[in-house]
């Protein structure tokens, strides 16, 4: 019993069990397989129609809103007056449908904001006369000093006043490498001690701090995006008048209501309240076996006007994780790396943890260091097989007395302008080479972006970096536009600016730091598996699997929908009046006008059901199965 309770609860569930049993019904009743006093198409009468009758009055009465609810609703009582139970029936389960469609393809309820403020931390450690006491958040106030011990998250947001550390900032800046901070240096809320405890001063309490900031503008942009009207419903109150004269013109040239009433129910518009819903889940459909998720089914028909798309970098056109690129060595490099390894083994900063695994897929020998220090701010040190290495930046190096080479000094400065990060290495105190590590380009990233080029759409990298750095990362993925050292809110700026300008913007990234801009773009597209779950949750779709690739299919798979939807309700409207006419002139009752109407929604849903084989070659190319966009 408790598996069908839990069934029941779902609200899809309940309406595709009503739509089962409806449908049975009226099978049985067209057939007459079961005669007696009660026709057996009151079941999807009562099942499907009342609450179309209930919206519609209530919408008419109520809020003095004709939508398409009215026509479908002055067809099923057209029926009942003449006694054609199946015809009623028959109207009101296709209205049904076309109302489960829309239920499947609309959004799911955001938990976004609800999910970025849980990131803040709930209490903090005080210190107050010497003393650690662990306090609410909320009792925290400007001035008092806290202390953060590694691994757990800065409370709200402050300065360093004491200690040396390692801070995960990729909620807030998306970037993957961990930033070190010493006294003087600010620290955000919700950002990650990884490394030492340092003790800080309060800045700003709770309510201010970056990660509510995040979570307001998240929430402040959500009424930016209105649905999609369903045309069936823009167009309502025209058909009603519509259908009103054309019934009273065949009355008055006739004088038969029978035949009145008929036009009536055959001007009910099925397949064109089927002609949105049935293209976009069928759109949904190919989409999700690319691997792309739709939440949010007008979010297709924004993205099929889009001009722009912004693209996040760390994570979204790049790997997100530190890799080797280049290893130098003043001589044997070989042994060099399996030191260099050797000493970063014991380490848990991603750049160590990167050297490690650069080392281990070269067949170098990692052994077990001995006397192992990491400094913060610095690198680490240890002794292996005997010999002192050091890996660290110039600042550790100059403490060592270590003398750095000056054609290697202006490469690591020149590294670093594009994003590069670079250690220098030393063996016994003699300088032994250099190591440079960077997030590395998607390989599908450079031929994403000419494809969306060859649809017209331009990109735009926003990021974090300096502008020389942020100026490598677009050239390398073919990025013509970039916008540098961007926070969550110049994101979010940057994106509005662009839709004040008239473009319609998409917003592609995978961090927190991204969640305002994707609430606030024409579309917001989320990295699937690299990316936050409030990412996630703040866009329209999200790509599984991180297929970047997979954005020029949807833009072009979109256009195409929305030509299936033009082309679906060109149709349905020329097949209605064609049944008017027939049934002006008497060609058509009640029962034949119900079953005009199937095959009218039966074209659409087949027409509609070619997008689920839409495919898309690259520059543009379709496949030549599909070289008739928008017909069968």
């Amino acid at each position: 019993m408790s598996k069908i309770s839990d069934f029941l609860k779902d609200d899809i569930n309940r309406s595709v069990l009503l739509l089962v049993i409806s449908a049975v019904s009226l099978v049985v009743s067209y057939f007459e397989w079961v005669p007696g006093p009660v026709d057996p198409a009151w079941i999807a009468i009562i099942l499907c129609g009342a609450p179309i009758l209930w919206d519609a009055a209530t919408g008419l009465i109520l809020r003095h809103d004709i939508k398409a609810d009215v026509l479908v609703a002055m067809a099923i009582i057209a029926a009942i007056c003449l006694q054609e139970w199946f015809a009623a029936g028959e109207v009101a389960l296709i209205m049904e449908i076309g109302g489960l469609l829309e239920d499947v393809s609309a959004a799911k309820a955001n938990k976004g904001v609800e999910k970025l403020i849980s990131l803040s931390p709930k209490t903090g450690r005080v210190l107050e006369n010497g003393e650690e006491k662990v306090v609410p958040v909320e009792e925290i106030r400007i001035g008092q000093i806290l202390r953060v011990l590694p691994g757990e998250s800065v409370p709200v947001d402050g300065r360093i006043v004491s200690g040396e550390t390692s801070i995960d900032q990729s909620v807030m800046t998306g970037e993957s490498i961990p930033v070190d901070k010493a006294v003087g240096d600010e620290v955000f809320s919700g950002t990650i001690n990884q490394m030492g405890a340092f003790d800080m001063e309060v800045l700003k309490e709770s309510g201010d701090s970056s990660m509510q900031r995040m979570a307001q503008l998240v929430s402040s942009v959500d009424a930016d995006k209105t649905r999609m009207v369903r045309t069936a419903d823009r167009w309502a109150t025209y058909l009603v008048a519509i259908v009103m004269v054309l019934a009273l013109v065949t009355y008055l040239v006739t004088w038969d209501i029978y035949r009145a009433v008929t036009v009536m129910i055959v001007f009910c518009p099925c397949a064109f309240i089927l002609a949105t819903p049935t293209a976009v889940v069928a759109a949904i459909g190919n989409l999700t076996k690319k691997g792309v998720l739709v939440k949010d089914g007008d979010s297709l028909e924004r993205i099929s006007n889009v001009d722009t798309i912004a693209l996040d970098k760390t994570g979204t056109i790049t790997e997100g994780r530190p890799e080797v690129t280049a290893f130098e060595a003043v001589s044997d490099s070989g042994s060099l790396l399996g030191l260099v390894a050797s000493a970063e083994s014991r380490s848990e900063h991603p750049l160590g943890k990167a050297i490690v695994s650069y080392a281990k897929a070269n067949g170098a020998s990692v052994v077990d260091p001995a006397d192992f220090k990491m400094t913060i701010g610095r690198g680490v040190s240890a002794t292996v097989d005997g010999k002192t290495v050091m890996i660290g930046n110039a600042r550790m190096m100059e403490e060592a007395s270590v003398s750095v080479p000056q054609d290697y000094s202006d490469r690591a400065g020149a590294l670093f302008d594009t994003g590069c990060t670079t250690s220098f290495i030393a063996v016994d105190n003699e300088f032994a080479g250099m190591v440079t590590l960077s997030d590395t380009i998607r390989g599908t990233a450079r031929d994403m972006v000419s494809e969306l080029d060859s649809l017209g759409v331009k990109c735009v990298l926003l990021t974090g970096d300096n502008p020389r750095a942020a100026g490598h990362m677009a050239s390398e993925a073919g990025i013509k536009d970039y916008i540098a050292e961007c926070t969550p809110e110049t994101k979010m700026d940057e994106v509005g600016r662009m839709q004040e300008s008239g473009s319609k913007v998409c917003m592609v990234g995978d961090g927190v730091n991204d969640a305002p801009a994707l609430r606030k773009a024409w579309v917001g597209v989320a990295m699937g598996d690299s990316g936050s779950d409030i990412a996630v949750d703040a866009a329209d779709m999200a790509l599984i699997g991180d297929r970047v690739d997979a954005l020029p299919h949807t833009v072009a798979l979109s256009r195409k929908m929305m030509g299936k939807v033009r082309f679906n309700i060109a149709f349905s409207m020329c097949w209605n009046f064609l049944a008017v006419a027939l049934a002006m002139l008497a060609v058509l009752g009640p029962v034949e006008g119900a079953l005009v109407h199937n095959v009218g929604s039966v074209f659409v849903v087949v027409n509609s059901a070619l997008l689920l084989v839409y495919g898309r070659k690259a520059a543009g190319r379709q496949e030549p199965t599909q070289s008739r966009p928008d017909t069968v």
